[in-house]
């Protein structure tokens, strides 16, 4: 998960990740890692269109841009 945390920030390339919000709902985000620090991640979020401050624990899954289909987790 680390590696590809660091490559976005490195690459300045967009990455996915699955992240538990702090009301307990899996969300799938789109962001660009912008500062990686302790136990957290500053990144632009291409949902909130903002910059966003993440908890490494709370991330569940990390990947390359995945082609989307329009559905959501539930």
């Amino acid at each position: 998960m680390k590696t590809l945390l660091t490559r976005s920030l490195i690459d300045q390339s967009p990455i996915e990740i699955i992240y538990l919000t702090e009301s307990l709902i899996c969300t799938q985000r789109k962001i660009l890692v912008k500062k990686v620090e302790g136990n957290s991640i500053t990144a632009y979020c291409f949902l909130r269109k903002n910059i966003r401050k993440f908890r490494m624990n709370d991330i569940l899954a990390v990947s390359p841009p995945l082609p989307h289909n329009g559905r959501t987790i539930s």
